[in-house]
């Protein structure tokens, strides 16, 4: 079978399990956030926390508790690794310093999961399981409760309360991610993950000699690594390491764990707003830009130019050969396009088009289907600019699922649209005049300015992926990529959640002949254009001297 009709047949088997799952997994998440029972364990978690489930809250209520419950987690985190050295479980390893334990404590609270260390040479059992893999969970239903907040917003009128942020957060990890996250290790310890509390053992090398490697909870943390759009992974070389992705069964498996809750989620709207109609709407935009990314980058890494490529079969530098190129290429675009991070291949080693692919994913804002949760709430807003742009070439005053877009709508909307930018912009640009980055570049020229770029872009928009060849180990990357995670990620929640609270204070627009239909093509192919447009407008400069100037060369 040839490489290419290998990766087409993956590419089929993937986009079939997802429709299988489609339907029930997102009437389920509709219904977890809709009951107004609680589950006993609910009810301890509850009272542990001292919350009133049943208490409604505003937007500004909501904030304050998506903030508190986030700094605590921060705090806990960054004290769990400066303490690691005098901890059970620590395999010997030393407190990880203050500039690299802060940098990791916001990566995994912000679901971003940027890793500047060698994870099975740094972290013990206790901070992988403890700290790493319980804010895996948090932190997805955290972005999850927000996606939740935002739609309540568009179903409820004239009154300000979006829900409670502490029973959608309970509820979201102990109905929806655990159950997930559990089945999924299942599969993963069956077809060869590891799953132990193993201390450091010798493992033999078939060229002769041996190195050191240590166990852990492997399998479980993959797990919620994918299902929660995380991406941190127990080791270095991530979903590439055999310890945690050994078949190219796995590397599928685990491509539908990271698509699945995003993809499924807009369903949830659907069923949510009372029009399943609108959640369609909004899978086919999702699944459009996936598509095609998908499509574009097969195209790149198997048709790439060069007698040694070509013999190949296609640009298999930095990629596991028992995955393949087209395998490779889903997870990369899969894992770009939402807030993943995690990888199969190293994305520095692409081809320069197919590099600047993996840069493009994430300038879109992760929303194609994005990250759990976040990549839902990013689509709202994308549709909330796409109807309002239409509204002004009719001259008609915009509406969406009922709500008029006014002023105060549209601000928090472009507000939302342009912080991840300017972060990505200006902490690249600051960086690339100070001296210090380019000492941590490994090539010069237009792929060494594609690293950096490529770390903003996945700090600022809480992917976590990265170009291999930059040295983020240092005080000004984990300090200034720490700022660029913490801001990307709360600063659009605050502008999510007021636009959410301005939503719900709405009274219905009753539907007219000059009202846009939201849920038919005309309005996906509407909002596929102006995502595509807002975002070549922002990044195309910084891209034409990265990865294009490269490619093209």
């Amino acid at each position: 079978m040839s490489p290419v009709l290998a990766g087409v047949l993956q590419l089929l088997a993937l986009i079939a399990a997802l429709a299988l799952v489609y339907v029930p997994a997102g009437t389920y998440m509709a219904r977890v956030y809709s009951s107004k029972k609680h589950l006993r364990i609910e009810k301890w978690v509850y009272k542990g926390i001292g919350a009133n489930p049943d208490t409604e809250m505003t937007w500004s209520a909501y904030l304050r508790g998506v903030l508190a419950f986030s700094a605590v987690g921060v705090l806990f985190l960054y004290l769990l690794m400066r303490l690691q050295g005098v901890l059970p479980g620590s395999l010997g390893f030393s407190s990880v310093n203050p500039a690299q334990s802060f940098n990791t404590a916001v990566s995994f609270v912000t679901n971003t999961n940027w890793q500047s260390y060698y994870g099975e040479q740094t972290m013990g059992h206790v901070v992988q399981t403890a700290g790493l893999a319980v804010q895996n969970f948090v932190s997805a239903a955290v972005g999850m409760a927000v996606a939740v907040a935002l739609v309540r917003g568009f179903a409820r009128s004239r009154t300000g309360e979006l829900g409670n942020f502490w029973s959608d957060l309970v509820r979201g990890t102990l109905r929806i991610l655990l159950p997930a996250a559990a089945i999924a290790a299942i599969v993963l310890v069956a077809c060869g993950v590891i799953q132990n509390f193993s201390g450091i053992h010798e493992v033999g090398q078939f060229m002769g000699g041996s190195q050191q490697w240590n166990g852990g909870a492997v399998a479980s943390q993959e797990a919620i690594k994918e299902v929660g759009t995380n991406g941190g992974g127990y080791f270095n070389a991530n979903s590439a390491h055999p310890f945690e992705n050994p078949t190219p069964f796995t590397n599928l498996f685990e491509i539908f764990l990271i698509l699945v809750i995003p993809f499924s989620l807009t369903r949830t709207f659907g069923v949510m707003v009372g029009s399943v109609k609108q959640g369609y709407a909004i899978l086919a935009t999702m699944f459009t830009i996936w598509l095609g990314f998908v499509a574009l980058m097969m195209w790149t890494e198997f048709a790439h130019h060069g007698p040694a490529l070509q013999a190949a079969g296609g640009a298999y530098e930095g990629k596991e050969v028992r995955f393949g190129v087209g395998a490779s290429s889903i997870f990369a675009v899969s894992t770009t396009l939402t807030s993943t991070g995690a990888v199969d291949s190293f994305h520095s080693s692409f081809t320069g088009l197919g590099g600047g692919i993996t840069m493009l994913g994430m300038m879109l804002g992760e929303i194609a289907p994005g990250g759990v949760g976040s990549g839902l709430y990013g689509m709202l807003i994308m549709a909330v600019i796409a109807v309002f742009i239409a509204g002004l070439m009719v001259g008609r005053t915009p509406e969406y699922l009922g709500k008029k877009i006014g002023t105060r709508e549209i601000k928090l909307a472009a507000c939302y649209i342009l912080i991840t930018p300017a972060l990505v912009l200006v902490f690249t640009a600051v960086s690339m005049a100070l001296p210090t980055p380019p000492h941590s570049m490994l090539n010069s020229g237009a792929h060494g300015f594609s690293e950096v770029l490529y770390a903003f872009t996945s700090a600022s928009n809480n992917n976590g992926s990265a170009f291999a060849g930059l040295n983020a180990n240092t005080d000004w990357f984990n300090t200034m990529t720490g700022l660029a995670m913490l801001l990307g990620r709360f600063l659009p929640m605050v502008f999510v959640l007021a636009l959410a609270g301005s939503l719900a204070e709405q009274k219905p627009v009753p539907v007219t002949a000059g009202t846009l239909r939201t849920e038919k093509p005309l309005f996906t192919g509407l909002l596929v254009g102006a995502i595509l447009i807002i975002t070549g407008l922002t990044y195309f400069p910084a891209l034409a001297l990265g990865p294009l100037a490269e490619g093209l060369a």
